[in-house]
C-alpha cells in the first residue's frame, strides 16, 4: 500500500545513477524493519513508491529523484502511477 509516482524524463543513454543513490536517505525504518520507500530506474524515468511509513524521509527521497531528473533533462513530468 502507498502512493506510487512515475518521474518521466529523457534518460540519457550514458546515465549513471550512482551519485543519486549516495544522496538518498535509507529506505528502511530500522526500528520497525519496514520499507519507507522503494524505487527503480527505468528507461523513461524513475519509479518511486512512498509506503506511507515515514512521510518526512519519503519526501526527501522523492525530492532528490525530481532534482536529479531536472539535472539531466530539460523537462520532467511527475504523475501518480
Amino acid at each position: 500500500m502507498g502512493i506510487e509516482y512515475k518521474i518521466k524524463f529523457a534518460v540519457p543513454s550514458d546515465y549513471d545513477p550512482g551519485s543519486l543513490f549516495r544522496k538518498l536517505p535509507s529506505p528502511i525504518d530500522r526500528r520497525a524493519m519496514t520499507e519507507i520507500y522503494n524505487y527503480s530506474v527505468e528507461p523513461d524515468g524513475f519509479y518511486f513508491a512512498d509506503r506511507l511509513v515515514n512521510r518526512d524521509i519519503a519526501a526527501v527521497a522523492l525530492q532528490r529523484f525530481i532534482d536529479e531528473a531536472l539535472r539531466v533533462a530539460r523537462s520532467v513530468e511527475v504523475v501518480e502511477a
